[in-house]
């Protein structure tokens, strides 16, 4: 508003509907850029000792050659990372033979960035478990480095969770502090059935603590009671329109 010289949100309401190309410079502000390694505590202890080893024993038994994860809103990496610190230093020895492949999307291509380059201040590091902080990260003056070894897994892409999901399906799939805290409930409705589309049955879908699915989406079940992890049902398909 500063930039065009208006001075009230009703006179910018007015510029959007004369001028529908802002619609896409507005949309650029609004994204969340904010996050940090190993976010919400109590999500990474339940995937390391539950939720993970349980998708893994599964991806085993069917033959899978690598257990699939998407982080969608990856932003610098911090969260698709965690994924991969978490396997490599804490699972990937009680199942030898199963590799891990991460998809990490982001619609910003500065974040995107951030992750290709892989350095962090002290500040997105505070949370992890300082075990892992010290195995996986090295110091460069200010920074702390991932290690190339942490960063073979992850795939970065950008992408806008609004339009195509990924010709493939996953394991699980974080979509945490995205779509169900800011998108309007048709979008969010859109948005899980997508989703549900986009995973295993029997996958999980993981959500921000306070966040939850719309009501109306079916096949999914809550499968603990303190954070928003979702399972979708076994021998459910279902098809959307």
């Amino acid at each position: 508003m500063d930039a065009l010289a208006i001075e009230d949100v009703g006179q910018y309401r007015q510029y959007l509907d004369a001028h529908p190309q802002e619609w896409q410079v507005l949309d650029g502000f609004l994204p969340i850029t904010i996050s940090r390694f190993w976010r919400d505590r109590r999500v990474f202890e339940l995937l390391e000792h539950r939720f993970l080893p349980e998708l893994a024993r599964r991806a085993r038994e069917e033959g899978a050659a690598a257990l699939a994860l998407w982080s969608l809103g990856c932003g610098a990496g911090e969260e698709p990372y965690t994924f991969s610190i978490l396997w490599r230093e804490r699972l990937q020895s009680r199942f030898p033979g199963l590799g891990l492949t991460i998809l990490a999307s982001d619609i910003e291509a500065h974040q995107l960035a951030r992750a290709e380059q892989a350095c962090y201040p002290a500040s997105a590091l505070k949370d992890l478990p300082r075990p892992l902080k010290g195995a996986a990260f090295e110091r460069r003056d200010a920074l702390y480095c991932l290690k190339h070894e942490y960063r073979r897994a992850v795939e970065l892409e950008r992408r806008d969770i609004r339009g195509e999901f990924p010709a493939r399906r996953f394991h699980l799939i974080a979509c945490r502090h995205l779509a169900f805290t800011y998108f309007n409930r048709e979008l969010q409705c859109d948005i899980a059935r997508r989703l549900h589309r986009a995973l295993h049955p029997g996958g999980l879908l993981v959500l921000g603590n306070k966040e939850a699915l719309p009501e109306e989406v079916p096949g999914f079940e809550p499968s603990h009671g303190q954070v928003r992890v979702y399972r979708r049902r076994e021998g459910e398909d279902t098809e959307y329109p």
